[in-house]
């Protein structure tokens, strides 16, 4: 008995440690695993989160979303770059408080963002994407000076059916299609239903010839 109580009183220290050194780890992989700007998931960390949104999603309609600023460049060349910072991370909490109870969000890099909800019906995402459009475009303060800024939103919109399963890369690449094209007409936000792409592209990115499978609602800002 003596024994077995020495065993575990020399184990304790080494038990406690290992707990410890569990809980530094977990924490470091999960700051890498986020922005350090933002807080918010990186792209890896994103794909996990979208996935489980996807598995679950099979009554509901899946929004897939790639947000960009407008005007961000003339704001890091006229207010300097801590106000671009301070600008980047208030979007990225507006962003997190709007898809919170809808889904999940992430700094793609730069001022282009990406987000993945889940909602009953197409009507109720436009709503959102309206709702979302007019926070993004409301005044942010740096300073005490208002930053001038809008946003372009594409959506890929994925209703449920008995097709097979939406992969995120290919919605992905979708959404951003559309924003581009939202972009080119002065910003607000656009949905689409289809995964053909609606734009050409020139190694890999989108060379602005407008497509004709959009429904332009959001319009320009």
């Amino acid at each position: 008995m003596i024994h077995t109580l020495t065993a575990l009183s020399a184990a304790a220290p080494l038990a406690a440690g290992w707990t410890v050194h569990g809980l530094w780890q977990h924490r470091r992989i999960d700051r890498a695993e986020r922005d350090a700007l933002t807080g918010l998931p990186r792209r890896a960390g994103f794909e996990k989160s979208a996935a489980r949104i996807l598995r679950k999603a099979r009554r509901d309609v899946v929004a897939t979303l790639v947000i960009d600023l407008d005007g961000f460049k003339q704001v890091n060349d006229v207010h300097g770059h801590e106000a671009g910072d301070s600008a980047i991370r208030e979007t990225g909490r507006r962003l997190a408080q709007w898809a919170e109870p809808l889904g999940t969000v992430a700094r793609l890099g730069g001022d282009e963002f990406a987000a993945v909800i889940r909602c009953p019906d197409p009507d109720t995402v436009r709503g959102e994407l309206t709702h979302l459009h007019q926070w993004l475009c409301s005044p942010i303060t740096y300073d005490g000076l208002p930053l001038p800024l809008g946003a372009s939103i594409g959506a890929y919109l994925h209703t449920p059916g008995p097709g097979p399963a939406l992969e995120l890369s290919a919605a992905l690449r979708v959404a951003d299609e559309v924003m581009y094209g939202v972009k080119q007409t002065g910003g607000g936000w656009s949905v689409t239903h289809s995964l053909t792409p609606s734009y050409r592209t020139v190694n890999g990115r989108r060379d602005g010839r407008r497509g004709t499978d959009l429904d332009a609602e959001g319009g320009p800002r």
